[in-house]
Parts: C-alpha cells; sequence; structure tokens
C-alpha cells in the first residue's frame, strides 16, 4: 500500500491523489475478497479501480465484482483474469504470484483526470478503411481528452490485430498498453467490467492531467549482423542478404551460429527468435524527419530443409530489415532495467503507479525465481506500487505502432503531467 500522510487531511482531501493497493493468496474467493476489502474499504470513493483475478477463481467470477462493490467505493471497475497475479499487499510489498489462486485490487483517486470506459463487442468490427470516426463512436472515447489507453481483451475474440489497429488509427496519438487474458474452463468471458463479466473487449482512456507512459521490455538480445530480406512470400522468408551477399535464411542463420559462444548455441534450441524492423518517423534537431528503428521479436515457426526457408509468426516485405534474436534472463534483465531507467530520468517526480502484463513465458520461468520483473522496477523506482496480470499476450506501443507481443513485459507508468506545466495539485 502507498504510504499516506496525516497532513493529508489538513488540505482539500478531494484534491489529494493517491493509489492503494491490496494482495490476496487465499483460495476462497469470498476470503479473498473479505481480506482485500478489510484493506481498502476505509477509504473514499476512488474514480477507478483495477480489479486481476487469477483463473483459479474462474468458477465463481462473475460473483467477485458484486462482492468487491458490497465494500469498496470507486466509480469505475474494470479488470482481467490471468494466468498469474501481479500485486502490493497492504505492507506495500509487491508479488508476482503465479499458478495460484490470487486477487489483487488497486484504487486510484487521480485529481484532474478524465476517465473514459469503454466494453467493446469485438464480433464485428468498424471497417478499416472507413472513417476513424466510425472507430471513435463505436468505441465511445473522445480522442481530445485521451492521452493513453489501457486495453483488456477475451482471448476468445476474433481478430485482436485488426482491433488493435483500428484503435491506432482512431487515436493517431494515443499510447496503448494492455494485454489478453488468460483462458479457463468457465462458460462466461475472462474480462471485469462495471458490475459483471465480459467478453470482448474492456478498458478506459485517460487524459486531463495524467497519462500512463508505456514501457515495452521484450527481454531478447540480437545475434548477429542485421539481414535485408530479398524475397519472402507473406510470412515466409525465402532469401536474405548482408555485405552484397545473399543467401537463404537457414544459411544464413547457420552463418550466425558459427560465432556464438558454447553457452548461447545452447539457447538456441529452445530461444530463438527473430526481430522484424519497425521504424517510427519523428522530428529530428534540424526539424527534417529521422526515422528511428525498433526490432517487434516474433516465433520461428517452421523450416523447409529443401529451399532453406524459414516461417515467421509475423507478414513481412521486401526490403525490411530483420536480426536473430536470444532470449535469456540477464539480458532481459538488462533490458528492462535500461528502458525503465530512461523513462525517469526526463521527469522529476516517479510514477505513483506501475500497471505491468507480463507474459506467462516470463516469471520464475525466465528468471529462475520469483518476482523478477517486479524487483528490477523496484530497483529503479523505490517502494513503487505495482499490480497487474500474467497474459496471453501482452499489448503496447513499438516503432509507432501498438503490437500484440510474446515473453514481454509491458509497462504503464502512471504519472502526473499536467497539460499545463505550472500547474500543481495541492
Amino acid at each position: 500500500m502507498g504510504s499516506f500522510s496525516p497532513l493529508d487531511w489538513f488540505q482539500s482531501r478531494s484534491r489529494q491523489p493517491y493509489c492503494r493497493t491490496a494482495l490476496s493468496e487465499s483460495p476462497s474467493l469470498e476470503s479473498a475478497v473479505k481480506e482485500v476489502a478489510e484493506s481498502l474499504s476505509r477509504y473514499e470513493r476512488a474514480d477507478l479501480a483495477l480489479v486481476f483475478a487469477s483463473t483459479d477463481y474462474a468458477s465463481d467470477l462473475p460473483r467477485l465484482l458484486p462482492l468487491l462493490r458490497e465494500r469498496i467505493g470507486a466509480r469505475y471497475w474494470i479488470g482481467s483474469v490471468g494466468g498469474g497475479v501481479i500485486g502490493t499487499d497492504v505492507n506495500g510489498e509487491a508479488s508476482e504470484l503465479e499458478q495460484k489462486p490470487a486477487l489483487s485490487v488497486s484504487l486510484l483517486h487521480l485529481p484532474g483526470s478524465v476517465l473514459q470506459p469503454f466494453c467493446l463487442d469485438t464480433d464485428s468490427l468498424p471497417d478499416l478503411d472507413g472513417s476513424s470516426m466510425l472507430w471513435q463512436d463505436w468505441v465511445g472515447v473522445n480522442p481530445s481528452l485521451n492521452r493513453s489507453m489501457v486495453l483488456f481483451v477475451d482471448p476468445t475474440s476474433a481478430s485482436i490485430n485488426d482491433l488493435i489497429s483500428g484503435l491506432d488509427y482512431a487515436y493517431p496519438n494515443t499510447s496503448i498498453i494492455g494485454g489478453i487474458a488468460s483462458p479457463h474452463n468457465a462458460s462466461h468471458g475472462s474480462l471485469l467490467f462495471d458490475q459483471g463479466v465480459k467478453n470482448g473487449a474492456v478498458g478506459f482512456a485517460i487524459g486531463g492531467d495524467w497519462t500512463f507512459e508505456a514501457v515495452v521490455a521484450q527481454g531478447c538480445k540480437p545475434i548477429g549482423p542485421v539481414f535485408a530480406i530479398e524475397q519472402v512470400q507473406r510470412n515466409v522468408l525465402l532469401e536474405l542478404s548482408h555485405d552484397n551477399h545473399r543467401d537463404s535464411p537457414v544459411a544464413c542463420l547457420q552463418s550466425v551460429l558459427a560465432e556464438l559462444s558454447e553457452e548461447d548455441r545452447d539457447l538456441v534450441r529452445h530461444s530463438l527468435f527473430l526481430g522484424i524492423e519497425r521504424r517510427d518517423l519523428v522530428i529530428g534537431g534540424e526539424g527534417f524527419p529521422m526515422a528511428q528503428a525498433a526490432f517487434l521479436v516474433r516465433n520461428l515457426i517452421g523450416v523447409d530443409p529443401t529451399n532453406g526457408a524459414v516461417a515467421v509468426a509475423e507478414r513481412m516485405r521486401v526490403g525490411q530489415n530483420v536480426q536473430f534474436q536470444l532470449r535469456e534472463e540477464s539480458s532481459s534483465r538488462r533490458e528492462a532495467d535500461q528502458l525503465l531507467r530512461a523513462s525517469i530520468e526526463n521527469f522529476d517526480e516517479p510514477p505513483i503507479f506501475g500497471l505491468l502484463m507480463a507474459c506467462l513465458g516470463r516469471g520464475s520461468g525466465l528468471y529462475g525465481v520469483k518476482n523478477g520483473d517486479v524487483d528490477i522496477a523496484r530497483n529503479v523506482i523505490n517502494r513503487l506500487p505495482i499490480s497487474g496480470f500474467f497474459c496471453n499476450g501482452e499489448i503496447g506501443p513499438l516503432g509507432g505502432a501498438t503490437h500484440v507481443h510474446g515473453y514481454t513485459a509491458c509497462w504503464g507508468l502512471l504519472r502526473y503531467v499536467p497539460s499545463d506545466p505550472k500547474k500543481k495539485i495541492n
């Protein structure tokens, strides 16, 4: 739980932002709700409650929000089911609880914020070739009041990539973060909204004086040179080039493997991926557009030994650059630490809350110990309240567009960034 100062009582309480968190590991839903509510019910009505529950509670999920709302006051209720839960308990200890019952609730009171919740039926999407206003009307979020967006998607939803592309199209200046909920065997959905359980997608836009800063840590290190794509059919690489030499993707990979250490060659057996370059045009120091490159990491899904072709879990085009990648613990720690440190360099104050959507393949399976990503963040931002869940796919921006990632930690760092720099919260 975040710290509380008695001096707050001598000021207008409605103007004091706060983040209050609670976490329970009780195997009983009723007991978990009771434990969480005892920690949070004494606080004034919050603007937003974020709720994350493990799939262990799936059969009782329709009862969760009604039980919480009886005891805790919040204007909006939004959340998701996860294969694991991330939360911060009443003593301020943050934990990643994997493959066990857990309930995490965070209350946010954000004076000066504009919150716009939404619940979407994803069975029928607006036309991507139509007007962006059709998407804005469908979502119900005013783009002029929107700085960032949090999105949770049910794993049974169709056309998830089209949904994300449509949101990018409708809200081009908005940073979108989120995750795909974990599947379960119950007959209802995996998303939490208002008073019930939903399918499709739910989320909220936040604007005014508050925003979620996105930090996307993919957890891989590049190996070998950057190759250019010379021939490709949809998602199948046929020919790559480097230094005016062309060859099949398999032959290029073999040349990379020959230069690796024995330790890295062992990792290749189960931790090899491909990074596909994405470029984002930004305005440089002289006022001219500059391309910033980032590599979107994707799975390798097949090899054709007859021609050395490689199938990748992403469509590509001739002219794009690619680079092979290895996923391993030390590079994942280093990348997450560097990205989080870079995120706080330009701000006088740290974020008041961290929302974490982490891949089911991270956690103790990647780091060998529990609380890997949480501990990295807290080494950078001491005592940061954190909540979130382990996803079936993480959603976050890279190279100027929003993508569904794998093996990734997508952070949303909640910051007070007033539109008027002179504005302060009393």
